[in-house]
């Protein structure tokens, strides 16, 4: 008796390459293959390229040219343009331009050198390794170039920081589309061009592009930089007119703009509007308040993160430790350092080493802090002893003082700064010889100073100041306003403190000296052309000096205007004759 069976169903291709993909991708272990590949007697290229893919985008990239290459020898295998793309993606991936030059060879051989793909792919992979000269060639040799060719170009020029070249490129494109509009920005913020990037994106969106996420993440970057309002409600009106895609990166980079252009309260509504947030919303939000010197509403939103089932990262606490520093919680400071360490195991980086020493030196534990750098389990940064160097200025240590800053020279010769702190710390002990010796070495060691300035955007336009500027075209009348608020603040019991100023200038010269920093210039210039009553807003470059605190502490009072001074380490909110700092910066 014979048992008839139903004979087995082919297996269908298909399905075999959907299943090695899925298996790629969940398991991510390309020793897999084999198996489920020696099913197919003669794989489909569909079926290879799937491979390749999958190959490719696992965390050994490498062996996508391994199979590639076993492939042609025991399939006789033959490649189309897709091939090409993901061999080259993958030698991007892995980084090995040799393994670039060799698929480029195969390109020119198997004639797909003509192919738009492939050249496209070509292209990026020269930039990507910084071979400008060969992605050049290629693009010029490119029988036929789509749009993606020219973004391709442009994002090169911009990966290797040359602007000039990708706006060149920009210029000779046959048509242009948000990925276009939003390279070029990009590379105008990351080279520090600013009101570039920002006037560009304005132009986009004259012309009728509406940008994408890219672009968009990357001009609130701009205007959070700039750190002037006007400019980020201008940019925001845009976002809302247009009816942006508003995805999680792009509210938090609104977050962020408006907590960098003085408007906390504006980035706390926006943070809690939030239909859904990731870390970076919540590292965002924290490190703002933390710049507001907001330390303990800094702390219980991150109390509320935890509780909320997130994961700190390494941002995470350098938000929480900065906000400690500015409010000078050292015990909390503490205590969320070794959280840290010990329950989340986040090894200490310089930024978070430099948050406790900031936090020690600001609440006059110098000699804490001084032990902290030394127990370092890493070489420490000459900042952290930058500022050891300024809390022993701040309260009168000399002797530390006089260490630290010579410690401070010998590392780093050239920073004006610290021959300028140590003199000031040797002025304060009226140790004149020192300070006359110190100031001298600013000469014979060549040191570079850091030139102070200070924006304030007005009427449309920005506006820069430096000391004893003359440049503005309203310079006289600056002035005028100048003399004006130094009059009336010395009727309210403003004096120049001009101890910081050398001991050899006359006594009217160190008030002049003073009196003319770049803030105060910018004050004087909002005092004239904004309305009465509206808030003023400024961006210095470097930390306010203590005269000019105290100077704008008594002009928001005599005045009646909020005043919000972003310096480099924080902000200050000057109302009524008080500063949200609370002198402690």
């Amino acid at each position: 008796m014979f048992i008839i069976t139903k004979p087995k169903p082919p297996i269908s291709k298909t399905l075999i390459s959907s299943l090695l993909h899925i298996k790629l991708s969940h398991a991510g272990n390309p020793h897999h293959t084999p198996s489920p590949l020696s099913l197919l007697k003669n794989p489909s290229i569909f079926s290879i390229n799937n491979l390749l893919r999958s190959f490719t985008n696992t965390h050994s990239p490498h062996k996508t040219l391994s199979f590639y290459s076993f492939i042609r020898k025991n399939n006789n295998f033959k490649p189309n343009n897709y091939t090409f793309t993901f061999l080259l993606q993958a030698c991007t991936k892995f980084n090995n331009i040799v393994a670039g030059f060799l698929v480029h060879g195969h390109v020119i051989k198997l004639g797909f050198y003509g192919d738009v793909f492939v050249g496209n792919s070509l292209v990026n992979l020269y930039f990507v390794f910084g071979e400008e000269k060969c992605a050049r060639q290629v693009f010029d040799e490119m029988s036929r170039r789509d749009l993606v060719t020219w973004n391709v170009v442009i994002a090169g020029w911009v990966k290797l920081g040359r602007v000039a070249d990708a706006r060149k490129v920009f210029n000779e494109m046959p048509e242009r589309d948000a990925v276009s509009w939003s390279s070029l920005i990009t590379g105008y913020v990351r080279n520090g061009l600013l009101e570039e990037g920002v006037e560009l994106f304005e132009r986009m969106v004259e012309v009728g592009v509406v940008p994408n996420e890219a672009g968009l993440v990357m001009v609130f970057s701009a205007c959070a930089q700039l750190g002037l309002v006007e400019n980020a409600v201008r940019i925001h009106s845009i976002v809302d007119a247009l009816s942006c895609r508003m995805t999680v990166h792009v509210w938090t980079g609104l977050v962020d703009m408006y907590a960098k252009c003085g408007c906390i309260d504006k980035a706390r509504e926006l943070f809690d509007k939030m239909p859904e947030k990731d870390v970076s919303s919540w590292n965002v939000m924290i490190c703002g308040l933390a710049t507001h010197g907001l330390g303990m509403e800094a702390i219980k939103l991150f109390e509320k993160f935890l509780i909320e089932g997130h994961t700190p990262v390494n941002v995470t606490f350098i938000g929480v430790l900065s906000a400690c520093s500015k409010a000078g919680l050292v015990d909390e400071g503490y205590l969320y350092f070794k959280l840290m360490t010990e329950k989340y195991g986040i090894f200490p980086e310089m930024e978070h080493y430099g948050c406790m020493v900031d936090l020690l030196s600001r609440a006059g534990l110098v000699t804490d802090a001084i032990e902290f750098v030394e127990q370092m389990p890493i070489e420490p940064d000459p900042v952290l002893w930058v500022t050891i160097l300024g809390a022993c200025r701040t309260h009168g240590l000399v002797e530390l003082g006089e260490k630290t800053g010579q410690k401070l020279i010998a590392l780093d010769p050239t920073r004006h700064g610290n021959y300028v702190q140590l003199s000031s710390i040797y002025a304060r002990s009226n140790k004149w010889e020192e300070v006359v010796r110190t100031r001298g070495l600013i000469t014979s060691q060549n040191s570079k100073k850091v030139p102070g300035w200070s924006l304030i955007e007005a009427q449309g336009k920005i506006h820069r100041f430096v000391a004893g500027d003359r440049q503005h075209d309203r310079t006289l009348e600056i002035y005028m306003m100048l003399d004006k608020m130094n009059a009336r603040i010395a009727e309210a019991g403003y004096s120049p403190n001009v101890c910081p100023v050398l001991h050899d200038v006359e006594e009217e010269e160190k008030v002049n000296a003073v009196k003319e920093h770049s803030e105060r210039l910018a004050i004087a210039f909002g005092l004239l052309v904004t309305e009465a009553g509206e808030c003023i807003r400024v961006v210095k470059n470097l930390r306010v000096c203590g005269d000019c605190h105290e100077m704008t502490k008594i002009t928001s009072m005599v005045f009646e205007r909020e005043i919000v001074v972003r310096d480099g380490c924080r902000f200050h909110h000057f109302r009524g004759g008080e500063c949200s700092c609370g002198d402690y910066w």
